[in-house]
């Protein structure tokens, strides 16, 4: 269980390092890596087949040469050529005809009696090697089918050995070095490393080079992209960059490209005509506002010189002559509107001096609290004046806007704060009430034109055109700043930011 356990930690500690390794992110990284880990795959295949090929020839060979060697020299110290010895450098057996290395050992029982190897330099007689208990019990263990197998002695390091049963009930053990095998293996093992490192490594240099060379036009593709997505596709009109270059059809990569062009011809086929769509909607908008606003005004003009009448009149008639100048003047406002919304969407540019913000809080306030008596309004300005650039009479239109927002969808006692200060060389304005706040559903599109909620916030107030916050929105846009509402029951507030700045001059 504890060797599981080892086992397990292990694995987990080479899972946890392989996790933390880097990954690559791109594809060209990803294509390039790939390659190399299969490269290194297929080397440490090949490697590993040459290196047990190699090991298990060399081997047989020397199996080969055990069995032409036989059972000569150890059976030359089983009849007493030599008196057995415990010291090394004793001298004993016949080694003619045996190479340098060759193990010869004798057994009887389970005891090692004599064990000796031929030296080298041509010497006649062999050396004596001291055997150690682990030795005796290696030697033991040879198993007496006369095949080849693999021990370790302590003195003389590994040896492959064939053990027969010898004359006298004894068992004879001859062995052959395993050092020129683990030589030659090494040998294969260190070269095979350095060729396979360097055709690693010269590998991943030409294959990141031919990956970035293959995945030129997906580059170019995705610079397009690129390029595309920075444009303001929301309005006006949009000039889309070149086409990506096309490459092999036949590819995936030119493929893609095809298809990516292709696409942008459509979008930009859309966007045309949506531009188109959109001029022609914004020049009636102007065309139909400034074409409204003389019979608007007759149409007004008329009905009041009728109630100046100084004879006798029905009240019917009053009533309705009352009601044609009323709407009428409504008529003319949402008319005013519009033809401001479309100016504005048309990119008609407004003045650029110097405004005092601060002076036209002051005077909305003063405006709003006329016309809204019940409301109770409170005004929190910053210590010095706060000046920006832009159209004096639009931001005036801003604030009243806002204003008689708070004021028409609260109910009765309601509070109203209006705040002026500055943040970063930005002037922040703030318009707060203590009302029901805006439905949910209505927050999204609340500064659309013709946006009105399902029910007013409060009974009984007043209807409108639905363009009011719409202006609100489209005036700042047009210099330079934001507007943001936040609603809850019992709470909204809406904030807008304007750059602070001295004079740019009248455009």
């Amino acid at each position: 269980m504890r060797r599981w356990s080892w086992v397990r930690g292990r694995w987990s500690w080479l899972g946890a390092g392989v996790r933390r390794l880097p990954r690559p992110r791109t594809m060209r990284a990803r294509l390039t890596a790939g390659l190399v880990v299969l490269l290194a795959i297929s080397c440490a295949a090949v490697g590993v087949a040459a290196v047990y090929e190699l090991n298990g020839f060399l081997t047989g060979r020397l199996d080969q040469q055990l069995h032409d060697v036989g059972a000569r020299f150890p059976a030359s110290l089983e009849h007493g050529a030599v008196k057995p010895s415990d010291h090394d450098g004793d001298e004993h057996g016949d080694t003619r005809n045996q190479s340098a290395g060759t193990l010869g050992a004798r057994l009887v029982g389970q005891d090692v009696t004599n064990a000796a190897v031929v030296p080298s330099g041509g010497r006649a007689t062999a050396v004596n090697v001291r055997v150690t208990a682990a030795d005796k019990k290696a030697l033991a263990g040879v198993p007496l089918d006369g095949g080849g197998h693999t021990i370790c002695l302590s003195t003389v390091g590994e040896y492959r050995v064939t053990a027969v049963p010898g004359l006298d009930g004894d068992v004879l053990i001859t062995g052959l070095p395993m050092e020129p095998v683990t030589a030659a293996v090494h040998r294969l093992e260190l070269v095979a490393s350095a060729v396979f490192g360097a055709a690693l490594a010269v590998a991943g240099v030409a294959g990141a080079l031919w990956v970035r060379w293959s995945l030129r036009p997906l580059s170019r593709v995705a610079a397009t992209a690129t390029r595309v997505s920075e444009l303001p596709l929301a309005s006006g009109e949009v000039a889309l960059p070149p086409r990506a270059p096309e490459s092999d059809p036949r590819s995936e990569v030119g493929r893609l490209a095809g298809a990516f062009n292709r696409m942008l011809g459509h979008v930009e086929d859309a966007l045309t005509k949506r531009h188109a769509s959109e001029e022609r909607l914004r020049s009636f908008a102007a065309d139909a506002s400034h074409e409204l606003r003389t019979p608007v005004a007759s149409v007004r003009g008329h009905a009041e010189l009728a109630l100046l009448h100084p004879g006798p009149v029905p009240v019917k008639v009053t009533r309705a002559l009352e009601r044609i100048a009323a709407e009428s003047a409504r008529m003319g406002e949402m008319v005013d509107d519009l033809l401001l919304l479309a100016r504005l969407d048309a990119g008609r540019p407004l003045e650029r001096l110097p405004v005092d913000l601060t002076h036209l809080v002051l005077d909305a306030v003063t405006d709003a609290r006329a016309a809204g008596p019940d409301h109770r309004w409170t005004l929190e300005l910053a210590e010095e004046p706060v000046t920006v650039t832009g159209d004096a009479h639009r931001l005036q239109q801003v604030l009243a806007n806002l204003l008689a927002n708070a004021r028409l969808h609260t109910p009765v006692g309601t509070k109203v704060t209006v705040s002026l200060e500055t943040d970063d060389k930005t002037a922040v304005l703030t318009v707060h009430d203590d009302g029901p706040g805006v439905q949910k559903d209505v927050q999204p599109g609340v500064f659309e034109r013709f946006t009105r909620a399902d029910r007013r916030r409060a009974e009984g107030a007043g209807g409108g055109a639905g363009l009011g916050l719409s202006i609100v929105a489209a005036v700042v846009a047009a210099h330079g700043g934001s507007v943001r509402l936040e609603s809850r029951p019992g709470s909204t507030t809406f904030t807008v930011r304007l750059r602070m700045g001295g004079a740019e001059g009248a455009s």
